[in-house]
Order: C-alpha cells, then structure tokens, then sequence
C-alpha cells in the first residue's frame, strides 16, 4: 500500500507537472500569436479610406496599451478586470468604425482583408485572456498536498532510525517540485514569467507611436 501511495503521488506530480508547462507554453504562443494579429490589422489599415485612419489608429494605440496595462497590473486582479473592460469597450468602438469605413469603400475584397484581420485580433485577445483564467481545480492541489504528506509520514514510519540527510532532502525534492508546477501554472505571480514574451508587443507599442 506505501508503494501504491508513492507510486500516485509520482504520477500526480508527473501529469500537474506536464499540464502547467503545457498551459504556459501555450500562453507563450498566444502572446506571440496576439502580436502578430495586431501588426498584421494595423498594416491593413492602410487599405481604408484615408480620412478614416486617423481615427482608427488612435483607437488601435489605446487598445494596445489598455492590453499591455492590464497584464502588467497583475496579480492586482481589480486593476487588471478594469483594465480588460476597458480594452473590450475601445475594441467595440474599433469594429464599428472599421465596419463603417469598410462600407464607405466599398470594395468586396478591403472588407474581407481588413475586417478578417481585426476579427483574428478580437479573437486570439479573448482567447488569450480566458487562458489566465484556466487553471487545475482546487481539489487537484488539495490531492497533492494531502498525498505529499501522506507520503512524507510513509516514508518516515518505514525507517527505523532517522537519516536527517534523506528527510531533508526527500522534503526539498517535494517542495521543489510543486512549486515549480505552481510558478508555470500562474506565470504572472512568481517568478517564472510569461512577461517575457510581452516583449513582442512592447516592440508593437513602440513602432505604431
């Protein structure tokens, strides 16, 4: 039975371990993916009629920076909600400028370029805020809390004289190994961060001023 503890643990911590490094790789993709959407719905602007842009750009600027502000309000998660509603209410005002000037021109094929790119935009943006949102449920931790100190009293109840040594480190290993999970599972909290990846809109911040 001591075995088919550890044994689940091990397993525990392997499949929390995977998952948490497969949702911050995916996070990482999703930044990179949401810079290149935005870049590519500014170039496109240049197809709508001129004295539309103006207009269209500020909005797209101000977007931007309600986005990168929101990410850097984190973990202040009252700035960060207000922040998000605020980028929402710019995209709205976005879309249906860029729908009026798309139907001032005219033209079958600027529509289809320019709303296609801008639809991309909203999409990866709200598929990217939703991603901060998904995480284990609670139990998941729970469980492994509870099976690592179930194990830690198996292992110290089958030894019978104390090895400091190895209780000291099997703790560390243990510790190690779930904090690790919780820092890529909430890589805007500690210190694992997916803020490296903002740099690629940070760039996209700089270059459309």
């Amino acid at each position: 039975s001591r075995r088919a503890v550890f044994a689940l643990f091990g397993l525990l911590i392997a499949f929390t371990f995977s998952a948490a490094a497969a949702r911050f790789e995916a996070r990482c993709n999703l930044v990179i993916e949401e810079a290149n959407n935005m870049s590519t719905a500014w170039l496109r602007m240049d197809l709508l009629p001129q004295d539309a842009q103006p207009e269209m750009r500020e909005l797209f600027r101000e977007f931007l920076d309600k986005r990168l502000s929101a990410y850097r309000s984190m973990p202040d998660l009252e700035e960060t909600t207000a922040a998000i509603i605020e980028s929402e209410e710019v995209l709205d005002l976005i879309w249906s400028k860029a729908v009026a000037a798309c139907e001032e021109k005219g033209d079958a094929a600027t529509t289809s370029l320019v709303l296609g790119s801008f639809n991309d935009m909203f999409d990866v943006c709200n598929t990217r805020s939703t991603a901060t949102k998904v995480h284990p449920p609670l139990v998941i931790f729970l469980l492994l809390f509870a099976l690592g100190l179930s194990s830690a009293l198996l292992a110290g109840a089958a030894t019978k004289t104390r090895s400091w040594p190895h209780m000291i480190g099997f703790a560390l290993i243990i510790c190690m190994a779930v904090f690790v999970t919780l820092e890529l599972e909430f890589p805007r909290l500690g210190l694992i961060r997916v803020d490296s990846a903002d740099h690629l809109l940070n760039e996209l911040q700089d270059r459309i001023r």
